[in-house]
């Protein structure tokens, strides 16, 4: 019998450093995104305010025609890093398909907690449905993929109308359980506790809907974010959710999202079929 456990926890959650040719992010996403939204003109509403927080902005991209719908993409960073500025270009796929995108940036650690970012998501998902009629999909990166799915547990401050609009999540490579974060130098940065992680991880709650949840993540990613992917599909499963596990094949855990850049893609029919 073999028994593993993770020794190093920094290592265990680090991206970049085990990626072959791993520098080349996050800089390689800043063009396309640039181009996208130079191409979308006046199919972008820009800078959108739902907050009072400076970084309570949102860019909001629009089908040329009456949109099916609202998709909301929460990027990632470990809540310490980012804005909105360089994931344009994964509204792609959702706007070829005929939905509305919101990206919202959010403040981050350690201004706030992670459970006030959660809050501050909610603000953008509220007021970009005010905007958009017709059923919302959510889907989030990392960091986001926690916010996503931490976003229909409740407590977050999301109406109970808006929430009933939401009728599919997807967490990309996200991050469901805060614990392990303790056990990291990241956490000296995003000042968890453990009352926090408790409080704010969503395979330690429970989801106040009956939404169906796809946990997907790159074959070729840390072990660790393979588990966290599972570990929330498996335990919604358990609480009569349905759910999704996706590992998929040749993707790490910057390339994974590349898939929202096309509709025909297998992530792009996962969420807009």
């Amino acid at each position: 019998m073999t028994l593993f456990r993770v020794e190093d926890w920094d290592d265990a959650y680090a991206n970049g450093a085990n990626i072959a040719g791993g520098d080349k992010w996050p800089e390689a996403w800043v063009g396309p995104a640039a181009d996208f939204r130079q191409l979308a003109g006046r199919n972008a509403r820009l800078d959108i305010a739902y907050g009072q927080h400076a970084r309570e902005i949102m860019d909001l991209f629009l089908p040329k025609e009456t949109p099916k719908g609202l998709f909301v993409f929460v990027h990632g960073g470990f809540w310490i890093r980012f804005d909105k500025s360089y994931w344009s270009h994964l509204a792609a796929g959702a706007v070829a398909a005929g939905w509305a995108v919101a990206m919202p940036s959010y403040p981050l650690c350690p201004e706030v907690h992670v459970r006030e970012i959660a809050q501050s998501i909610a603000q953008a998902v509220t007021l970009a449905a005010s905007q958009i009629e017709g059923p919302i999909r959510l889907a989030g990166h990392s960091a986001g993929g926690h916010l996503a799915t931490r976003l229909i547990c409740g407590g977050t401050g999301l109406p109970e109308p808006v929430l009933a609009r939401i009728d599919r999540v997807m967490s990309i490579s996200g991050v469901h359980d805060l614990r392990p974060m303790l056990r990291t130098q990241l956490n000296e940065t995003i000042g968890l506790d453990e009352a926090e992680t408790k409080s704010e991880s969503p395979a330690l709650l429970a989801p106040v809907a009956d939404i169906p949840v796809i946990c997907w993540v790159g074959a070729n990613e840390r072990s660790e974010f393979v588990r966290q992917n599972a570990l929330l599909a498996n335990v919604w499963r358990g609480l009569g959710l349905a759910t999704d596990a996706i590992e998929e094949p040749d993707r790490n855990h910057f390339n994974v999202i590349d898939g929202l850049i096309s509709a025909n893609s297998p992530m792009g029919q996962a969420l807009f079929s």
